[in-house]
């Protein structure tokens, strides 16, 4: 199961808006016979894929898969069906599907064909290669990313918003992973206007293998700008690259010469700070994003926190200081220790001559 963790992995920037699955056949040995991972939404999945790339008969192997087989026809077909035809005697999962589309009818359907079914096996790790599907299935709504860039001694930008660079180029190449996992990436128009962010994926700055890199770029997130006032310059690098665009907008504005496929979503009182954040995520799931990543100034990034809408702070932060009178990480107007919004760092690592922190909100 360790060795399918692994080969899901591998479809961490490409399997949108289906989970990450990894899949290995072992013989009565134990030994590995073959292995597959599910690349991209439209193909074949983990369990198809390992079948394929057996090339023999998979009679009384053992299958390991970090999540249950599908048990519906969608893009492609059942994976249970397709396991039960290969003849697979037993099969190992990691977790249940979340999908109410499945939910433990892909383990039935196996018990009723007379498949021994174990799992879960090291479920956590399971869980935490889909968070965003899981949050999706569970709760309506995507999982929430908020990355900020720092300086020691907690500041964004200078007071006339000046912020290029604070951190390095190894933590902007890391930044690039973020964006490639996440199926939408949220902005507001402040940070548009004045830095006149594209919010793209930079082949040379993601550093990924093949064919993880191509399976990446071909498939780039979902750019979300909130623009209630509709303030967005036509000649903005926005439209110029970088994949689809989703313009959430009072008064959708046309623009005629946009190099990139783009669209609107109206929603009630949205607004780069505040308004209904909860509806937009909504939105978002109800477009299939698993994982949305917020890249925007302290303002925005403030009201997902406020709102209570945040599921992980990625901080990139600096050996530099800005001083008292630069921007703050995020707009959150607390006057009281009882106030206070807890976090729970999972892990801290140098990037660079950077550290990355990552951290989630708790309760009291």
């Amino acid at each position: 199961m360790a060795r399918a963790l692994q080969l899901a992995e591998q479809g961490i920037y490409s399997t949108r808006p289906n989970p990450r699955v990894g899949c290995v056949l072992v013989n009565e040995a134990g030994a590995i016979v073959a292995e597959g991972w599910h690349q991209r939404a439209g193909q074949g999945h983990a369990e198809v894929n390992a079948l394929a790339a057996l090339g023999g008969s998979a009679k009384g192997l053992i299958a390991y898969v970090t999540l249950e087989p599908c048990n519906h026809t969608g893009r492609t077909g059942p994976c249970s069906q397709a396991l039960i035809d290969a003849g697979i005697r037993r099969v190992v999962f990691g977790m249940q599907d979340p999908n109410p589309r499945v939910a433990g009818s892909g383990l039935a359907r196996l018990r009723d064909a007379g498949v021994e079914v174990q799992g879960p096996v090291l479920e956590a790790g399971c869980r935490a290669l889909n968070p965003g599907f899981i949050k999706r299935m569970e709760q309506g709504l995507p999982w929430v990313r908020v990355k900020l860039g720092m300086s020691l001694d907690g500041r964004t930008a200078m007071a006339s918003g000046e912020s290029q660079w604070i951190t390095g180029p190894a933590a902007r190449a890391d930044v690039q992973k973020l964006r490639a996992r996440s199926c939408a990436i949220v902005t507001g128009i402040d940070t548009v206007l004045h830095d006149d962010a594209a919010l793209t994926l930079r082949a040379g700055e993601l550093q990924l293998p093949e064919p993880q890199c191509s399976l990446a770029l071909a498939n780039p997130p979902v750019r979300v700008l909130l623009d209630r006032r509709s303030r967005l310059p036509a000649g903005s690098r926005l439209l110029s690259a970088g994949g689809p665009v989703l313009l959430v907008q009072g008064e959708p504005e046309t623009y005629a010469d946009a190099a990139v496929p783009y669209s609107h979503l109206s929603l009630p009182e949205a607004q780069s700070d505040g308004g209904d954040l909860r509806a937009l995520l909504e939105a978002l799931a109800a477009r299939e994003c698993n994982e949305v990543l917020v890249e925007a100034g302290s303002r925005l990034a403030g009201s997902f926190m406020a709102a209570g809408l945040v599921d992980e702070l990625v901080l990139y932060m600096a050996p530099t200081l800005l001083g008292s009178s630069a921007r703050p990480l995020l707009q959150l107007p607390l006057e009281q220790m009882a106030e206070q919004r807890k976090l729970a760092i999972t892990d801290m690592r140098a990037i660079g001559g950077d550290w990355r922190i990552t951290a989630h909100p708790v309760g009291d």
